[in-house]
């Protein structure tokens, strides 16, 4: 039997104490926690799994002096707050129905139950809290091992259950797949059109996790291979796929981490008015949608005056324009935003009316500021003179 290595996390003295309190033999360690350790990857979040009811954890808890969220009671799932980190406890579930879109489940007592209703088999691991022996019922570790992501039992059976798993697939084969599994993308290409029925938030959520992997451009020309992308982002053609690889490779080569919501502009063609239709239909937040649309305005000139870009349309802004162009945004690095050093009332002070003419002023003075390239004050002064003489 596979062993968890004895990594960092599991010596944590509070998850010790909530150990305790469950009941060694009434939790796990579970999913990502025990599949990253096993490939020497750092671990983010630590996840429980018990057979105990949501209330009884909540009632073992709050004896033990740990305090307890309620995030989703409703499917079992409580969270302890810890002091190196909240830790989610999850009573074990089996699925009794589910539309495709949504999993109608019960509580179950057995381990098996609970792994048997997860997507991959790799995500099926559970490890003993005290012997940290790994319980692995349809070969994850193994899986794991080669590099095959698989899903446990028929992979049409289980995105039929959740049509969200056709994008995990992808997601996760990026991330730990080596070759494909034949079964799983025969599957994915088949049920393609049930993703349509999914809110648009969850394919958000998972379509952005994608552009997020360090290198997505072979994952995003799979998925546009199989019919995939175009069920859930039809705006992404060839040429967009080919932006997206080009971006990337700008990122790499200007040293800027790679962004999601940068790369899915990359998938658009650069027209305001179709990243504002995707923003809407993905339920992107309003500063999404915002870098969306920014990007879509991108210009070639723009990387003619850096500084000024980012001035109108801010760093964050201006970078993602001049990386979609592959440019260079060295001139970006370190820069923060200038003020300009002039006030309406100063222009007011003299001479000129309060109201349009002082804003039209303002304007003109800071276009000639931007365009100098920010001086300082004493210059500022100087444009203005010369812009009151020549009104």
């Amino acid at each position: 039997m596979a062993t968890l290595p004895n990594a960092d996390w599991t010596k944590r003295e509070d998850l010790a104490q909530l150990i305790a309190a469950l009941g060694a033999d009434n939790a796990r360690y579970v999913g990502g926690a025990v599949r990253d350790t096993l490939l020497g990857k750092a671990i983010h979040d630590v996840d429980l799994a018990t057979p105990l009811l949501p209330h009884e954890v909540i009632d073992r808890c709050r004896e033990a002096g740990i305090r307890t969220v309620p995030t989703g009671i409703d499917h079992g799932t409580v969270t302890a707050i810890l002091p190196e980190g909240p830790v989610e406890i999850t009573t074990l579930r089996r699925d009794v129905s589910s539309d495709g879109r949504r999993a109608t489940v019960a509580f179950a007592q057995e381990w098996k139950d609970d792994a048997s209703r997860r997507d991959f088999t790799i995500n099926a691991l559970y490890a003993h809290p005290g012997s940290l022996e790994i319980e692995d019922f349809f070969g994850g570790v193994a899986d794991l091992e080669r590099g095959h992501v698989r899903f446990i039992g028929e992979a049409e059976e289980r995105i039929r259950e959740d049509h969200l798993r056709i994008l995990r697939y992808f997601r996760f084969q990026a991330r730990f797949g080596d070759a494909l599994d034949e079964e799983a993308v025969n599957a994915c290409r088949d049920l393609a059109h049930t993703l349509k029925g999914l809110s648009r938030e969850r394919v958000a959520m998972e379509l952005l996790a994608i552009l997020a992997l360090p290198a997505p451009s072979p994952t995003i020309g799979l998925m546009k291979e199989l019919g995939v992308l175009e069920v859930i982002l039809p705006e992404a053609r060839d040429r967009e796929t080919q932006c997206l690889a080009q971006l990337v490779e700008a990122e790499a080569r200007e040293g800027v981490d790679g962004d999601a919501v940068r790369r899915l502009a990359a998938l658009l063609p650069p027209i305001k008015s179709v990243a504002e239709s995707v923003a809407a239909r993905l339920r992107l937040s309003r500063q999404q949608r915002a870098r969306l649309v920014c990007a879509a305005e991108r210009r070639e000139e723009d990387a003619a005056a850096p500084r000024a870009l980012a001035y109108f349309e801010g760093v964050e802004g201006a970078r993602d324009r001049l990386l979609l162009k592959g440019e260079s945004v060295a001139a970006l690095r370190d820069w923060e935003v200038p003020q300009l050093p002039l006030k309406g009332g100063e222009i007011v002070a003299r001479g000129v009316g309060a109201g349009p003419e002082v804003a039209r002023t303002l304007r003109a003075v800071e276009a000639r500021w931007v365009e100098e390239g920010f001086p300082d004050r004493s210059r500022v002064l100087e444009l203005l003179e010369h812009e009151l003489a020549a009104s």
